[in-house]
């Protein structure tokens, strides 16, 4: 907790400190060069920063969960209301035995959604590319020999270019 001469304050880095007093609040350039931490100890802050981490942690796994099971396409929609509803009564044990129970489910899940995008993607880079054959370039070549629109050295041109 911060002190002011007695009074409690709340840190403000560019306008001072806010003095509560019997007058109500007000601003005091004075009060920053006398505010104290020292009833807030290295443990406090170490414990702090451990159970912040901790926390963070449950939520990263929490919103995995969440995730892993509304996108899951074998459990029934009873299943997943049941798990819902455990991890909003019993967050911390309903997690770990999602875990448990599902953990090695989550990952093969996790590793299927990667293949289907990968493929998407490969699928998609496929068709924009336009990805073509030397012998299809060849023969389309071909055909505009055959049809007139080029003479036999812009043929042999592109058969080349085909063949490089």
């Amino acid at each position: 907790m911060l002190r002011v001469d007695g009074a409690r304050a709340f840190a403000l880095p560019l306008f001072g400190a806010l003095r509560m007093t019997g007058g109500g609040a007000r601003t005091s350039p004075q009060a920053t060069k006398d505010i104290v931490v020292s009833d807030f100890s290295f443990w406090e802050f170490f414990w702090l920063v451990v159970s912040t981490a901790l926390f963070l942690a449950y939520l990263i796994v929490l919103f995995q969960i969440v995730g892993d099971l509304l996108r899951d396409r074998t459990t029934g929609g009873f299943a997943k209301a049941v798990w819902v509803f455990g991890l909003l009564v019993l967050p911390f044990l309903t997690a770990l035995l999602y875990l448990v129970v599902r953990g090695n489910g989550m990952y093969a899940r996790q590793e299927e959604r990667y293949a289907e995008a990968q493929a998407g993607m490969d699928q998609y880079i496929q068709s924009v590319a336009g990805k073509r054959s030397p012998a299809a370039d060849i023969a389309e070549a071909k055909a505009l020999l055959d049809s007139g629109s080029i003479s036999q050295a812009e043929f042999e041109a592109l058969k080349a270019k085909a063949l490089a």
